[in-house]
C-alpha cells in the first residue's frame, strides 16, 4: 500500500501556522456541537450579565435561528470587537484559574459561533450608546450604530453554514428542539429569580414551548416554585425539601420520596455552584442514597445543587463544561448519601431492613384516594387475559374463590408434582407467595414477579411471530401531555403499534389512543404512556428500535401480570409453576429480582436445631 501526506507538500512537510478563522472553526467543533450548545452558552452568557428576563428565539430546531435576548448590563461599542475575539473575557483576568465563580471563562463561544454560522451581537450598556457588529463565517464587519434600549440581543443565523459537515450529524429538527429544551430547562431550574421564555419560530409562527416566570422569596420558596413550573407539581407534591452541610460543602434542592420513583433516570438534576452537570459521582451518589428504598428497576427523582469553594472544584475539565472534578470527592458522595436518607428517614418512607418490617409494610392499607397505579387494580376482563396468556385453563377459574392451604390432593397426582424442579403448591401467603413442596425441601415464589417475566417471555414470543394483538378502543381516550412529550412519543408510534398501542396526534400536547394492547385487557393508558415516556426519553438514540421495544415490552408485562394479593386456586398456582419451569429466564423477573427462593430440607432443619 502506497503512503500519501495528506496536505503536505510533495517535497518536505512544512510546519504552517492556522489562520484565525481555521482556529475558530476547530474550536467550534469541541464548544458548539449542535444547536443546544449554542443556546446553552448564550444563555449562560446572559446569565453571567446578570440578565432578569432572557427570552430564547428558535426556528427549525435551532439551524436556522437562534435569537437570545436579555436585559443584562451589554456592551460598549468597544467591548463588541473584543468580544469577537478567542479568549477575549470579562469575566476572568487569567491570575487564578482555579477560582472560577462564573458559568463563563474561556472566551471561546463567541467566536466558535462566529466561525460557524452567520452571527450578530446588539447590545446597549447603561449610559452608553447602543452598537451591533455582523459576523459570517469569521469574517466581521464593521461596527455601526443600533437602536436598542438596554441588554444585549444575539442572533445566531444558519448554524454550521461554514462547516456543511457537521450538518450531516444533526437529528431533526423535533429532536434539536427537544435538547434546546432540556437545556433551557436546566438553567431555568439554577436560576428561579430570573424570567425564562422560549419560543419556537418556525414556518413564520410564534409558538412558545416553555415559559419560567420570575420567582421571589426565599431559598427553598422561589425553588419549590420554579420546580413545580418546570417538572410540574406531582414532582414538588412528593418532594421533600434537602438542606445539609459538612466541612465547607452545602446541598440543598429537592429530593422525591420513593413513592414517586420513575421508570427511567429522567428527573435526576445535579448543578454544582449553579452549573448543570453530568457527572458519575454525583448520580452514583443519589443512586446509593436510595437503595435501600428502590427496586433495581426504578429511579429516583431529584433536583439537587452543591455550593463548594471553587477552589475545590475544577470546572475546566471539558470547553463544553459538563463535567467537573472535586478534590476531594468522598466528602462531596458522603454527604448526598446521608443527607438524602436523613430526610427520607425524616419523611417516614425509608424501606424497612428486616423481612419483617418489611412485610408489615407491604401489608399496610392503601390510604383512601391514594393515587392508584396502572392495574394494581385489574379488572376481572384483565385478569382472565393474563391467565389466558399464562396457561391454558386459567380464565375458567373462579374469581371469588381463594384456598390459602391447599391439601395434598392425590397420593399419585402429589408424588409426580413434587418430582418437578418447583414441586407441588401447597399454600399462598399474604396473597403474594407461593409456597411449594419439593422432594428434598421448599420452593417460596414470588408470584407477581414469576408471572412478569412469563408475560414479557410470552410478548416476545408473540410479536415475533405475528405482532402483537391490538384492541380497539370503542372511544379514544386522549392523553393530554407537554407538546415536547407528545412529540417523542408520536415520534416512535409506528413503532408501539408493532405491539399493539396505537397512538395518533390530536393537536397541542394532546394525543389520542386508538388501540391497546389485547392482552392487557382495560388500560389506564396515561400511566402506561408516562412509563414508554420515561423509558423512551432514558434511551436516547432512536436506531435502537429492538432495545427500546424490549424494554418497553417490559412495562407493559409488568402492568400485565398477577398482581401481589391476587388470591390463587391451586390449579392456578400449580400452572403457574410448570410454566416457569417451562420458560427461559424465568428465574428472575424483569428488573433482576429473583421470582423463586429454593430452601433444601437440611437448611430448614438447621433453622430449628434439629441437624
Amino acid at each position: 500500500m502506497t503512503a500519501h501526506d495528506r496536505n503536505m507538500s510533495d517535497d518536505h512537510p512544512v510546519i504552517r501556522q492556522l489562520d484565525e478563522a481555521a482556529i475558530n472553526r476547530i474550536a467550534a467543533g469541541e464548544v458548539v456541537e449542535r444547536p443546544a450548545s449554542a443556546v446553552k452558552e448564550l444563555v449562560e452568557n446572559a446569565l453571567d450579565a446578570q440578565a432578569t428576563r432572557i427570552e430564547i428565539e428558535v426556528a427549525d430546531g435551532g439551524k436556522t435561528l437562534i435569537r437570545v435576548s436579555d436585559d443584562g448590563r451589554g456592551m460598549s461599542r468597544a467591548d463588541l470587537p473584543l468580544a469577537l475575539a478567542r479568549h477575549a473575557t470579562s469575566k476572568i483576568d487569567g491570575a487564578d484559574l482555579l477560582n472560577i465563580q462564573s458559568f463563563g471563562f474561556r472566551g471561546e463561544a463567541l467566536p466558535s459561533l462566529a466561525a460557524a454560522g452567520r452571527l450578530m451581537i446588539r447590545s446597549r450598556a447603561a449610559g452608553q450608546e447602543g452598537a451591533e457588529v455582523s459576523v459570517s463565517g469569521g469574517a466581521a464587519e464593521q461596527v455601526r450604530p443600533a437602536a436598542l434600549t438596554g441588554g444585549t440581543v444575539v442572533e445566531l443565523r444558519d448554524l454550521f453554514f461554514a462547516t456543511p459537515a457537521r450538518l450531516k450529524f444533526l437529528r431533526t429538527d423535533r429532536a434539536e428542539m427537544q435538547a434546546i429544551g432540556d437545556v433551557v430547562k436546566r438553567l431555568a431550574m439554577a436560576e428561579p429569580q430570573v424570567g425564562v421564555v422560549l419560543r419556537d419560530v418556525s414556518g413564520g409562527k410564534d409558538r412558545v414551548t416553555f415559559r419560567a416566570d420570575a420567582q421571589t422569596g426565599d431559598l427553598f420558596t422561589a425553588l419549590e416554585a420554579r420546580l413545580r413550573g418546570v417538572l410540574g407539581k406531582e414532582f414538588t407534591s412528593n418532594a421533600i425539601p434537602i438542606e445539609a452541610e459538612r466541612e465547607g460543602v452545602q446541598l440543598t434542592g429537592f429530593a422525591a420520596l420513593p413513592t414517586y420513583s420513575r421508570g427511567a433516570a429522567v428527573q435526576q438534576f445535579l448543578f454544582v455552584n449553579g452549573r448543570p452537570v453530568r457527572d458519575k459521582l454525583l448520580i452514583g451518589a443519589l443512586r446509593a442514597a436510595y437503595s435501600d428504598t428502590l427496586s433495581r428497576d426504578r429511579h429516583p427523582a431529584a433536583c439537587l445543587f452543591i455550593e463548594v469553594d471553587p477552589t475545590r472544584v475544577d470546572v475546566n475539565v471539558h470547553p463544553a463544561k459538563s463535567e467537573v472534578r472535586f478534590r476531594d470527592p468522598g466528602t462531596v458522595r458522603g454527604l448526598i448519601v446521608s443527607a438524602l436518607r436523613h430526610a427520607l428517614a425524616e419523611a417516614g418512607h425509608r424501606s424497612s431492613s428486616t423481612v419483617a418490617e418489611a412485610a408489615l409494610g407491604a401489608a399496610r392499607p392503601e390510604p383512601a384516594g391514594a393515587r392508584v397505579y396502572q392495574m394494581d387494580r385489574p379488572s376481572p376482563e384483565a385478569r382472565a387475559a393474563s391467565h389466558a396468556a399464562q396457561a391454558p385453563g386459567f380464565a375458567e377459574m373462579a374469581q371469588d374463590y381463594s384456598a390459602r392451604v391447599e391439601p395434598g390432593g392425590d397420593s399419585d397426582d402429589g408424588a409426580a408434582l413434587q418430582a418437578c424442579p418447583l414441586g407441588a403448591a401447597r399454600a399462598q401467603v399474604h396473597e403474594n407467595y407461593i409456597v411449594a413442596q419439593t422432594e428434598t425441601g421448599m420452593v417460596i415464589v414470588d408470584q407477581h414477579a414469576a408471572h412478569e417475566r412469563l408475560v414479557y417471555e410470552r410478548l416476545k414470543r408473540q410479536m415475533a411471530d405475528t405482532g402483537v394483538a391490538a384492541q380497539a378502543l370503542l372511544i379514544p381516550e386522549i392523553v393530554e401531555m407537554s407538546p415536547g412529550d407528545a412529540d417523542l412519543l408520536l415520534t416512535h408510534a409506528a413503532a408501539l403499534a408493532r405491539f399493539g398501542l396505537t397512538i395518533e396526534p390530536f393537536g397541542g400536547g394532546a394525543v389520542a389512543v386508538r388501540e391497546t394492547p389485547a392482552l392487557l385487557g382495560e388500560v389506564n393508558c396515561k400511566a402506561l404512556l408516562g412509563d414508554i415516556l420515561d423509558e423512551l426519553a432514558d434511551q436516547g438514540s432512536s436506531d435502537l428500535v429492538q432495545d427500546r421495544l424490549d424494554a418497553i415490552l417490559s412495562r407493559v408485562a409488568c402492568h400485565g401480570s398477577v398482581r401481589s394479593g391476587r388470591r390463587m386456586q391451586a390449579e392456578e398456582m400449580n400452572a403457574l409453576l410448570r410454566e416457569m419451569e417451562e420458560t427461559p429466564l424465568s428465574g428472575q423477573c424483569n428488573h433482576g429480582r429473583p421470582t423463586y427462593v429454593e430452601l433444601q430440607l437440611a437448611d430448614i432443619e438447621r433453622l430449628f436445631g434439629r441437624s
